[in-house]
């Protein structure tokens, strides 16, 4: 397992939120990801980086089994390491609706519950 403290694994989801919502900052449509180059160039940085939350809050379970629980259950979490998993192994049937659903309606809620677990400490 990687070496990286949990405040490194915590601070690398809060850089990769706030990626993705630059990245995402000017798409105010799915459409947007699949009109341009540009468009799928997001999209694929996007998903790379939901990609990446997924692994690291996968790997703070396995290191700290009741941290995550400290602010929401475990169905919750699940479902942000599915999504991981999901990226990984079906990458071809990524939906730009999808994407543009999470980036929407979900970084935020995940971004506060993030920075609950890093004030902490």
């Amino acid at each position: 397992m990687n070496k990286a403290t949990t405040i490194e694994l915590i601070n690398f989801i809060l850089e990769s939120i706030s990626l993705i919502n630059r990245r995402f900052k000017n798409i105010k449509s799915s459409d947007d990801f699949l009109n341009s180059d540009d468009g799928l160039d997001k999209l694929d940085a996007i998903s790379m980086r939901i990609q990446a939350i997924g692994e690291t809050l996968k790997n703070l379970n396995k290191r700290e089994e009741k941290l995550l629980l400290k602010v929401a259950d475990k169905g919750y979490w699940s479902r942000i390491i599915k999504t991981r998993d999901f990226i990984s192994h079906h990458y071809v049937d990524i939906d730009a609706e999808t994407v543009f659903d999470i980036c929407s309606n979900e970084l935020e809620g995940l971004e506060t519950k993030i920075l609950e677990l890093r004030d902490m400490d």
